[in-house]
């Protein structure tokens, strides 16, 4: 067996755990090259160094930014891609639903069950022009949700999770936008303060933001955050601890809509972020479209994406 583990060293509080996965997973006369990233990498820099397709199975270790990218990078590849925890929320691993653990993990590269999960793709153009597109495994956001990726960054690595509940708490009263949401050729307008695009809608604690949303259905989730104030989201955070899927109470202050092609318009400038990474200009507009099926996962028998689930 030929394993390529690519791994962000500096991810988070677990990231030395992936070397306990190693140690599990070989077997006497397999092969394991580790890739180490850099401080300043890039994707299509990393991956064309390492020809993924010569493997049996790769592994992406880091946060929830760095192996969205590589996700990303990968798409249309069919070789078996494993999800490795190795960041702070790992908020893309908890969406799969595999086992965390390195040796469950280990496991599942050696049974190789897999599951064609979608990817969405974001495009955006900044005020001096400059068109950016992006890989989105999990979620992008604009308005609160930036405003609190950014002020949690400088606390990530001391508080962990608790940092975007306190970055929450620092923005009580953010900007409200007007937003034209365009899905599928129907358009909404609404007043918010903050829109997410979502492939997958778990956030921390488990808790689904987007009743009934998966990452096989070919569809994205269009969130909006009908509210002008952040402590009144208190109240659908409440009603996920007591019911995490959204099923039974809803999701107060949140609409959503299901779509396959999504554009989001606002009258005022907005952060952006995506996969929980902040960019460094704010813009007015950006697109979204689903990619069914783009990357081949390895999940195990606690996925919801498995065969047997």
């Amino acid at each position: 067996m030929r394993t390529l583990i690519i791994h962000n060293p500096c991810s988070g509080f677990s990231s030395d755990a992936i070397f306990e996965f190693e140690r599990a997973l070989l077997k006497s006369g397999d092969e394991c090259l580790v890739k180490l990233v850099e401080s300043h990498w890039h994707t299509d820099e990393v991956l064309s160094s390492v020809q993924p397709e010569d493997f049996d199975v790769v592994v992406l270790s880091g946060g929830d930014g760095t192996v969205s990218s590589l996700l990303y990078g990968l798409r249309g590849c069919q070789t078996p891609i494993l999800v490795f925890p190795s960041g702070t929320a790992n908020l893309l691993a908890a969406s799969i639903g595999n086992a965390p653990e390195p040796n469950a993990l280990a496991l599942a590269c050696r049974n190789l069950q897999t599951a064609q999960l979608d990817l969405g793709e974001i495009t955006w153009t900044t005020v001096s022009g400059e068109t950016h597109v992006a890989g989105v495994p999990l979620m992008a956001g604009t308005g609160l949700d930036a405003e609190i990726m950014r002020s949690a960054i400088p606390h990530k690595q001391t508080f962990g999770e608790a940092a975007y509940f306190t970055a929450a708490l620092a923005n009580l009263m953010p900007p409200v936008h007007d937003f034209k949401i365009t899905v599928d050729g129907k358009v909404h307008e609404l007043q918010g303060i903050g829109c997410l695009i979502a492939n997958s809608s778990m956030m921390q604690a488990g808790i689904e933001l987007a009743p009934g949303n998966r990452m096989d259905d070919g569809l994205l989730e269009v969130i909006v955050i009908e509210t002008h104030m952040t402590a009144k989201l208190v109240r659908p955070l409440l009603s996920g601890f007591f019911d995490r899927t959204g099923d039974s109470l809803g999701r107060p202050y949140l609409n959503s809509f299901s779509g396959r092609e999504i554009t989001v318009e606002s009258t005022s400038p907005m952060p952006l972020e995506v996969n929980g990474e902040v960019t460094c200009h704010d813009i007015y507009a950006y697109s979204a479209r689903c990619l069914p099926g783009a990357v081949n996962v390895v999940v195990d028998h606690m996925s919801p994406y498995s065969k047997k689930a």
